[in-house]
């Protein structure tokens, strides 16, 4: 889960649930909770534009110890607004926590130089 000083900008200070009370996790069980009801599939996604990657090569010298901070960042970024956007969608669906949580990544767009980043999971209504 971000943290309260997170680079991103994105972070609230309450972490992905800015507030909304939302438990998020990639487990299909709460331990110690009990499900209530199923209320189906949320997704959310995030495409970062082809700039990123110019902006990435550009600041090569930004790379230390074999990573780039410029590219995490971007990464972190991404993952933040597509699991907000799922949040939202599960919150939008009376739902109040997400279970089996599924990120992914992919280059999408003319030559891979877009970053598409998606989350999905599914909505429920914890007791």
């Amino acid at each position: 889960m971000n943290q309260p000083n997170d680079p991103s900008g994105l972070n609230p200070g309450a972490g992905y649930g800015g507030g909304m009370g939302m438990l998020v996790s990639t487990t299909s069980v709460v331990e110690g909770r009990r499900i209530v009801r199923y209320l189906g599939i949320c997704s959310g996604e995030a495409i970062l534009g082809a700039n990123i990657f110019k902006d990435i090569l550009a600041s090569v010298r930004d790379v230390v110890g074999g990573r780039s901070a410029a590219y995490e960042h971007e990464l972190r970024k991404g993952k933040d607004i597509a699991i907000r956007e799922m949040m939202q969608q599960a919150a939008a669906m009376g739902g109040n926590a997400v279970i089996a949580v599924d990120l992914d990544y992919e280059n999408i767009g003319k030559g891979g130089g877009m970053l598409m980043v998606s989350a999905s999971g599914t909505a429920i209504i914890l007791e």
